[in-house]
């Protein structure tokens, strides 16, 4: 028989967007997660998401699903596409392919009084001590995070979790933080301030903290996007 096609028909489904913001609060790297207002979904947690409008970028969804559910503006977040996640069954009540994306900010740009958000700590992620993920977030939050470190090793994105100006301690607790390891803070420096244009001297000295000590002196971000040679992990 001729003209009857055999083409499978297109499947019609939404777009939306997750982001996995990332920030360091005491020492710690801590991920954001809202609680979903779907009665189906109750006790669990989720990435901030939302669905693109017409009229929206992807970037402009990802800043728009920050502030609506977390209440959190950050326009100088680092924004970075993670990966497409599009499962059939990702979504329980319609057919979503989901734009993921890795934000970092330094925690004082990413305050929120919003009962249904909070910052995790992320070793907790995937622990009894740790949240329950809707969706498919089990999947997507493990591929942020290992974002993070990798890139903390051949960019200058460690920067992007501190305000300026930073000491180079503050910035030794970026990599501590989202490598989970101690780092010899004298080899730290060596490798910091040798690296051409990682970051440059602002002037002045910061106040010592409650422990004491002599005062450091100020960085800001340089203007290297790569880093020669690399901070590989240990």
């Amino acid at each position: 028989m001729t003209g009857i096609s055999t083409t499978p028909r297109a499947a019609a489904c939404a777009v939306a967007v997750d982001v996995a913001l990332l920030t360091i609060q005491d020492g710690r790297l801590r991920l954001l997660l809202v609680e979903p207002d779907t009665p189906a979904l109750a006790g669990r947690w989720a990435l901030p998401g939302r669905r693109v409008r017409d009229e929206e970028s992807l970037d402009d969804t990802a800043h728009r699903a920050l502030d609506e559910l977390a209440g959190i503006t950050a326009p100088d977040a680092h924004l970075e596409q993670l990966r497409t996640y599009g499962d059939p069954d990702r979504d329980a009540t319609d057919r979503v392919v989901s734009v993921a994306y890795l934000a970092l900010t330094p925690m004082t740009d990413a305050p929120t009084d919003h009962d249904r958000a909070r910052f995790w700590d992320t070793d907790d992620i995937g622990t009894s001590a740790g949240p329950s993920l809707a969706y498919d977030h089990d999947r997507i939050v493990p591929d942020a995070i290992e974002r993070a470190r990798s890139k903390l090793e051949y960019t200058a994105l460690a920067t992007a979790f501190v305000e300026e100006p930073f000491t180079l301690g503050e910035l030794r607790t970026v990599y501590e933080a989202v490598w989970g390891v101690r780092l010899d803070a004298g080899n730290f420096r060596r490798k910091v301030v040798s690296t051409r244009d990682f970051v440059v001297e602002a002037g002045g000295l910061a106040r010592p903290g409650p422990g004491g000590g002599r005062p450091a002196r100020r960085y800001r971000r340089g203007s290297a996007q790569r880093l020669h040679p690399a901070m590989l992990r240990p």
